[in-house]
């Protein structure tokens, strides 16, 4: 096929460029989700776009009777189960047509890294990633906006060049103090590197 020519969009923008309610339910989730700007939003729910879309033709091609449909409605739900987005064992089409944006948002690595308490926000986390403070496994990875694999997860921890991977660091006693502050029902459960309770 060649390289491409032109560097295109892999996201679509709003029909509308001024509707205060969508206006203000992605500041939410801006806010809530520690996103950068408006642009990663936007690419996130166009990925949920052609994901749905995928799974209503899918659909329709199942319905039809063809054998290839179903060969690749398996790989599509086998894909989104790795992910993490879909629950491992009898995930359907119909399941697909289910998630939304904060499905796909919950996969991003700064939530994630947050939700675990290794940082004391989102936009935190999002900073202490791109400077290369988190590894999973053995591989360093300063992109925010990865989706890791459900598989990955429990592979999270502080990067072992990294100043806070010393348990005796003052951010990471102040992480401490803050799990040991919070509900008992709203803490997330450890992974290797967090922080114990």
């Amino acid at each position: 096929m060649g390289d491409p020519k032109f560097l295109r969009r892999t996201y679509d923008t709003p029909k509308h460029p001024w509707e205060a309610g969508r206006m203000a339910e992605e500041r939410k989730l801006l806010e809530k989700y520690g996103l950068k700007n408006k642009r990663e939003l936007w690419k996130a729910q166009s990925n949920l776009r052609r994901i749905r879309g995928q799974a209503r033709e899918l659909q329709a091609r199942l319905r039809a009777g063809e054998a290839q449909a179903q060969r690749e409605t398996t790989l599509l739900l086998a894909r989104l189960t790795r992910l993490g987005v879909l629950p491992v064992g009898n995930a359907t089409i119909d399941d697909v047509l289910t998630l939304t944006t904060e499905d796909l948002l919950r996969r991003r690595f700064e939530w994630i890294i947050y939700h675990r308490n290794l940082a004391p926000t989102p936009r935190g986390a999002r900073q202490w990633i791109v400077h290369g403070h988190f590894s999973i496994g053995d591989h360093r990875v300063t992109r925010p906006g990865y989706l890791v694999p459900s598989a990955d997860e429990a592979r999270i921890a502080y990067s072992p060049t990294s100043p806070l991977s010393d348990d005796d660091h003052t951010v990471r006693a102040a992480l401490r103090e803050r799990l040991n502050a919070r509900p008992v029902a709203e803490a997330a459960p450890p992974v290797d590197g967090a922080p114990e309770s």
